[in-house]
């Protein structure tokens, strides 16, 4: 979802609608959804396709795009990349916008038979759920004293979701800051669940040899949930080809579609301003009701429960996407930088802090809603509810062209994850005052 740099200047004064983007999105919200029961595969969903949609170049036009229950994949300077299936296609199309059929998801098979549940043969370096599982096990049994592993909660299917405890004195609830890190809630970004592993083993061999890793360590609790939703993530690679797959794997009642977008699902605006899909079987569902998947519940209960005496221990974090190359904050339900439970003090240290980690890693600093507009989303979720100064990272690549888009070919994972080492890094030292970076700590931040 990356934003072309000439479109990337910052304004305090949002784009607003105009009459006719108005009456668009009003169309895209009420356009009516065929019954699926004829159409839908035996996995209860139909195929996507990726289109390109020349013409929308503002939030508000793009929203227009996002409204239909489309999934924005990629912003260009004067088009959109979506995934849309027939029906959310035809819907498009009704509106008057062209579509592109863009190519489908590599194969990358090397002329070898595809295994079922697995990744293709050629992007072998990415770990599917049970290999993951494995390494994390093997990071808990190598590094004990530094690590370890709690179930939290189970997937739609039953699978386990856990979180990983990173601290010197990992037995002991310390009252240090905490930090949130969070990977895969779409099913199809591969690359994140690699992003988690490669942190995993950075904090371990780390410890004790780099002084940076070592200090916050010794000075925080850091948690990482590797994979939020294992149950589509496998289902995208159960032919041993891509589906681009988005969504979990819980069925939306009595329809015949399956699965909601967890990133549209969390208990804060949901469903609140147009940044999501009421429509079972959209590729941004919002679901029946916030939290009704139980990764989000899972996930939630869990950022809830370090509510300590009255006060959340999580200070902040960072929710990791593909693509577009992006770090992106709060608040994606508005187009405007300041909002009831976000000052201006807020706004400026999110914009900071993003700002730094951006120049680190090369990516492109901006609020989500200067893309377009969403509701029900974790950042906004952690920071609307907890206050919790979670930012959401777009990995690589910036756009779908040589770099694979949702499915980047398994050479770039060493050089991808590791171009975010400094920037997590920032973020956990940032974390104990965020508002030092605008020079505010003794106002903000006791001790300071």
């Amino acid at each position: 979802m990356r934003l072309p740099r000439e479109g990337r200047r910052r304004t305090h004064a949002r784009t607003t609608r105009t009459a006719g983007l108005a009456a668009l999105l009003a169309l895209a919200l009420a356009a009516p959804v065929t019954a699926r029961a004829t159409v839908s595969p035996p996995g209860g969903d139909e195929t996507t396709t990726q289109y390109e949609i020349p013409g929308p170049s503002t939030p508000a036009a793009r929203t227009v795009i996002a409204a239909t229950g489309v999934s924005i994949d990629e912003v260009r300077e004067h088009a959109v990349v979506v995934s849309a299936d027939a029906t959310e296609a035809k819907r498009l199309r009704t509106l008057g916008y062209k579509l592109k059929a863009l190519p489908g998801p590599p194969s990358r098979t090397n002329g070898l038979k595809a295994k079922p549940f697995d990744f293709p043969p050629a992007d072998s370096g990415y770990h599917t759920y049970a290999e993951m599982t494995a390494e994390i096990d093997q990071r808990i049994a190598q590094y004990p004293s530094i690590m370890s592993k709690r179930v939290i909660g189970k997937s739609y299917e039953g699978r386990d979701i856990v979180a990983i405890k990173i601290s010197d004195n990992v037995t002991t609830d310390k009252d240090v800051p905490e930090v949130l890190l969070t990977f895969h809630q779409h099913a199809r970004e591969h690359l994140t669940v690699e992003m988690a592993l490669y942190l995993l083993r950075e904090f371990g061999a780390g410890y004790g040899k780099d002084a940076r890793i070592t200090a916050m360590v010794n000075s925080r609790e850091i948690w990482i949930v590797p994979d939020l939703n294992p149950d589509g993530g496998e289902y995208d690679i159960a032919t041993g080809r891509y589906r681009s797959w988005r969504k979990n794997r819980q069925p939306s009642g009595s329809s015949l579609s399956v699965g909601t977008d967890l990133n549209r699902n969390w208990n804060y605006k949901w469903g609140c301003c147009g940044g999501s899909s009421g429509s079972k079987g959209t590729e941004t569902y919002r679901g029946s009701a916030p939290e009704s998947s139980p990764e989000v519940k899972v996930v939630a209960d869990f950022a809830r429960s370090r509510v300590i005496n009255g006060k959340q221990q999580i200070k902040a974090g960072i929710d990791f996407h593909t693509y577009g190359e992006l770090v992106m904050w709060p608040f994606g339900w508005t187009y405007n930088a300041t909002a009831p439970g976000l000052t201006q003090d807020d706004h400026a240290a999110y914009a900071a802090v993003g700002a730094k980690m951006a120049a680190s890693n090369g990516y492109t600093p901006e609020q989500s809603s200067d893309l377009y507009l969403t509701d029900g989303t974790i950042d906004d979720y952690l920071w609307g509810t907890q206050k919790i100064f979670d930012f959401t990272f777009e990995m690589y690549p910036g756009d779908s062209g040589a770099g694979g888009g949702f499915y980047p070919p398994d050479k770039v994972i060493d050089r991808e994850t590791s171009r975010n080492r400094d920037a997590v890094l920032q973020l956990l030292e940032n974390s104990d005052c965020m508002y030092r970076s605008i020079g505010k700590a003794s106002r903000y931040c006791a001790g300071s």
